[in-house]
């Protein structure tokens, strides 16, 4: 594995890399609150296989770090989607297979809507992972909400410093809650807990939950890109939809009412006993389906 460090328009984004430079690209998201540790039993087969994988640490984690003070620390959709677009064009990845979850799922959905030239196919788990953020205010069943209250917790300035102090406990919780059938010990979380010491974790985090319900206002440099994403744009790539069937944020609903948002070939793949975090739970599920997009992708 090697570490690199690209320089983007507004980050340092690190990166850990995997396999030969000129093998097929890869890139690996992870989400909130993980980090690149999720994808430590996935990376490696794939580099195996003969492909580049890139994974890299999101804006608020680990070694990643803004370049200017002056930089909104933002943590809204666009700005992950236009940090993912960035990373590909300063390693100058022409077009690669994105893999994401939560945040890292959304930034990948949206590189896919967005710029599919850029996308040989996608994975992600839960599937269209775009905010619809017009519509956030209309409230949802009451066994919904109660999922959220982390959510509704971070809107307010006692959430802000409860995440600043107890960032350790409120994150474990999180990944208990969301997968309750994972077996993590501590020295497995401790490995993703350091990323959370990031000195823009807690204000990347408390702007993007209040951001997607209108709380908080975006970032000037990616409104574009925001409005755009208003229109709710499908998903025009190969697509895998992995959702664990004891995803704790939310149950698999029977009928797929995603499907309708990609038009490209797109298949849901239901996980018994997985939970939110699908490549840290099950890589060989994610491996798999990885190498399936691969193969029928290949040029």
């Amino acid at each position: 594995m090697d570490s690199l460090i690209v320089r983007t328009d507004q980050l340092d984004i690190a990166c850990e890399a995997h396999g030969p430079a000129e093998g097929l690209p890869v890139i690996l998201l992870h989400g909130f609150p993980y980090d690149p540790r999720c994808f430590d039993q996935v990376a490696p087969p794939l580099a195996a296989d003969g492909c580049r994988v890139i994974v890299p640490y999101l804006r608020g984690y680990g070694p990643t770090r803004f370049l200017s003070s002056g930089t909104p620390r933002s943590g809204e959709q666009a700005a992950l989607g236009h940090d993912l677009l960035q990373l590909m064009n300063k390693l100058d990845i022409k077009r690669a297979t994105l893999m994401g979850y939560d945040w890292g799922g959304r930034a990948a959905c949206i590189v896919a809507a967005l710029w599919p030239d850029r996308v040989r196919a996608l994975v992600t788990c839960t599937g269209y992972n775009i905010q619809d953020i017009a519509a956030s205010s209309k409230p949802a069943s009451a066994a919904h909400e109660h999922r959220l209250w982390y959510q509704y917790y971070f809107h307010t300035e006692r959430g802000r410093a409860g995440l600043t102090e107890n960032r350790r406990d409120i994150c474990k919780l999180l990944w208990q809650l969301w997968s309750p059938n994972w077996r993590f010990d501590e020295a497995t979380f401790e490995r993703s807990a350091l990323s959370f010491d990031n000195p823009d974790f807690v204000d990347v985090v408390i702007q993007s939950y209040r951001h997607r319900y209108g709380y908080a206002p975006g970032d000037p440099a990616v409104a574009d890109i925001e409005t755009r994403l208003a229109q709710q744009p499908p998903i025009q790539v190969p697509t895998i939809n992995l959702h664990g069937e004891a995803d704790g944020v939310g149950p698999v609903p029977r009928t797929d009412h995603h499907a309708p948002r990609f038009t490209g070939g797109y298949e849901r793949r239901l996980l018994p006993d997985i939970g939110h975090n699908v490549p840290q739970e099950a890589p060989a599920d994610t491996v798999a389906a990885v190498r399936d997009l691969l193969k029928r992708t290949q040029p």
